[in-house]
C-alpha cells in the first residue's frame, strides 16, 4: 500500500538510516570502554538500534518506501566517524552526546506516530510507542553516566541537554499509555 506523506515518508528514511549510524556509534563507544559491567549497556543499546532499523524498514516494506541511499552514506559516514573517535575522546563525551542524541530520537517515534495518524493508521502505535520508550530509557541511562561530573553544566550550557532539559516530554515514572501516548512530543 503506497501513501503519500512526505514528512513521513522522510522521517522513517532518516530514523532507518540513523538508526545504523547509531549502532555504529556504539559498537566504537562500547570497544572504547574499559570494564565489561560498562560495555554491556553500551552494547546491548547497540542491538535496540539494530532492532529498531529492522522494525522501520518493516514498516517501510510494508508502504513501499524505499531506503534513502543519500541517508545511509551520510549516516554510514557519520556513525563510523563518531566510532572512531570514541577511541580518542574520553570517557565523557561519548556519554553526553550519545544521551543527548537519544533524548531527540525519542520525538522521531512519536511524530510517526501522529504522521500516520492523519492517515488514519494506527496499526503501528504499539511497536513506534515501544520504540520511542527505549529511546528514553537510552536517554536516562546516559545521563546516569555523566550526571555527577563537572564537565555537565558547563556541556548542559551550551548543548541544551542535561539534567536540567531534555529534546522530549517523556518521562518514565509517569508514563502515558500507548492510546494516550498521542499526547507526546506534540510541541516537537
Amino acid at each position: 500500500m503506497l501513501i503519500t506523506h512526505p514528512k513521513l515518508t522522510d522521517l522513517l528514511q532518516q530514523a532507518y538510516s540513523a538508526e545504523k549510524a547509531a549502532a555504529f556509534a556504539y559498537q566504537g563507544h562500547a570497544g572504547s570502554l574499559r570494564s565489561i559491567e560498562e560495555k554491556a549497556p553500551v552494547r546491548q543499546i547497540e542491538l535496540d538500534e539494530w532492532n529498531h532499523r529492522e522494525a522501520v524498514l518493516k514498516i517501510m516494506k510494508q508502504y513501499e518506501i524505499p531506503v534513502s541511499k543519500r541517508y545511509e552514506l551520510q549516516y554510514h559516514i557519520i556513525g563510523k566517524t563518531i566510532s572512531g573517535s570514541c577511541y580518542v575522546i574520553g570517557w565523557f563525551m561519548p556519554y553526553y552526546f550519545a544521551g543527548r542524541l537519544e533524548s531527540g530520537n525519542v520525538c522521531e517515534y512519536f511524530r510517526m506516530m501522529h504522521y500516520f495518524h492523519e492517515l488514519n493508521i494506527y496499526e503501528h502505535d504499539q511497536v513506534l510507542y515501544e520504540m520511542g520508550i527505549k529511546e528514553k530509557e537510552h536517554e536516562v541511562h546516559f545521563l546516569e553516566q555523566v550526571k555527577g561530573s563537572r564537565l555537565l553544566p558547563f556541556f548542559e550550557k551550551f548543548f541544551n541537554w542535561g539534567k536540567a532539559s531534555s529534546f522530549n516530554d517523556v518521562d518514565l515514572e509517569k508514563k502515558y499509555s500507548v492510546e494516550e501516548s498521542k499526547n507526546y512530543c506534540k510541541k516537537q
